[in-house]
């Protein structure tokens, strides 16, 4: 398998919208760029941060074809493809153009809340008709169930899953994960406040939401994080901690859309159900980005 899905900084990528809730592919265009320039290893369409429960399946093939084309070749991509109907899941991996992507990054399914066994037989189910590589996601703040250590553990020992996505905030059940994967398969964190602890405790890195205003300090301190030089990835992570707990205290991808606005990128337009964030999260997102840059 490409290395890039093992180590180093994916970025789920927002979904810049027009005032009048149009796609804006010009800040789409230079979202991209500014990711690739930032030197981040790779890119993540069509996660939650893409705001992709409120995309068109007109949309979603359209940046599928859009941000293959614009990436040429020049960073790997992950598509997010994921849903709670095992068999519209595989219908939907079976029917998209995938190519220019090395990976699909698939959610534990949500709102019907599947027990464990039928957490396993979902994901065995994708894998197997999948033509590229799966990376689970975990994320129970968002699912309503998590999968435990003992599923994962399970899963990655099928050959089509690689990684897993994890984002249930419970350091123990990652370190049991790291501890006892196949070497073949790896643990990426999905809070990039954990990003640090995770990284130096054996994880591979991180898919991120914050790397996208700040592609080149985050991506340095995981790729120190990595070589073991853990003084100074902390250092790193330390000065853009504040940002990373900020950007999430009103909802993402308010908070980032509202920071990468201040750097010409986007309007800070959502869809609803999703609103902008509030005056007092506002203030706070300035705050930390100032401090960020002295």
């Amino acid at each position: 398998m490409n290395k890039f899905l093992y180590k180093g900084t994916g970025v789920a990528l927002i979904t810049p919208f027009k005032k009048d809730e149009s796609i804006d592919w010009q800040a789409f265009e230079k979202l991209i760029e500014h990711c690739i320039n930032g030197k981040l290893d790779y890119l993540v369409l069509q996660g939650t941060t893409g705001e992709s429960p409120a995309i068109t399946a007109d949309e979603r093939a359209q940046l599928i074809t859009y941000t293959a084309e614009m990436v040429n070749g020049r960073c790997p991509l992950v598509l997010g493809l994921g849903g709670n109907s095992t068999h519209q899941v595989v219908h939907a991996v079976q029917h998209t153009n995938l190519n220019g992507y090395q990976a699909i990054l698939s959610v534990c399914p949500y709102y019907n809340k599947p027990n464990q066994a039928g957490i396993i037989q979902h994901y065995t189910m994708l894998a197997d008709m999948s033509p590229l590589p799966i990376i689970l996601y975990n994320v129970p703040g968002r699912t309503g169930v998590n999968m435990t250590a003992e599923t994962q553990l399970t899963l990655a020992k099928h050959p089509n899953i690689i990684a897993t996505k994890e984002a249930s905030g419970d350091i123990e059940q990652m370190m049991t994960i790291i501890k006892n994967k196949p070497e073949n398969f790896e643990l990426i964190s999905g809070d990039d406040s954990l990003t640090f602890a995770i990284t130096a405790l054996g994880g591979s890195g991180v898919i991120s939401v914050i790397a996208q205003l700040i592609p080149h300090h985050f991506s340095e301190m995981v790729r120190k994080a990595l070589d073991g030089k853990i003084d100074e990835a902390r250092t790193l992570h330390y000065k853009s901690l504040d940002l990373c707990r900020v950007i999430f205290a009103d909802g993402s991808p308010g908070g980032i859309k509202h920071l990468l606005n201040k750097i010409g990128i986007g309007e800070t337009t959502l869809r609803l159900p999703l609103s902008n964030v509030n005056r007092q999260t506002a203030e706070a997102l300035e705050t930390a980005w100032q401090k960020f840059n002295l």
